[in-house]
């Protein structure tokens, strides 16, 4: 069980955020407006909530879970350079003078 759930992606890249971000901010202005009409024509600004809280809840389904879409661009690391192996430095103890 632990292996499957090891299989399932949890990253996005750069590019991919900036999607999710301007996706989740697009959906929560366009609901707040949404809202805010209808809830002005029938007067119940109960509905204006109702309306937040649902475009709230599809930005969350929309963008927090790293769908593929978000990981269409991924970084290209440098491989790991190899280096002559380093003695470590000794550290060479000072006589103490005494007075």
């Amino acid at each position: 069980m632990l292996s499957y759930l090891k299989s399932f992606p949890t990253h996005m890249d750069y590019k991919g955020q900036q999607l999710a971000e301007q996706t989740f901010q697009r959906i929560i202005v366009a609901s707040a407006i949404i809202g805010f009409i209808y809830g002005y024509i029938i007067e119940q600004f109960g509905w204006t909530v109702y309306i937040v809280l649902a475009g709230f809840a599809i930005s969350c389904l929309l963008t927090l879970p790293p769908w593929p879409m978000y990981r269409n661009h991924p970084l290209n690391w440098q491989p790991e350079m190899q280096t002559e192996e380093k003695k470590p430095i000794e550290c060479v103890k000072k006589p103490k003078k005494h007075k």
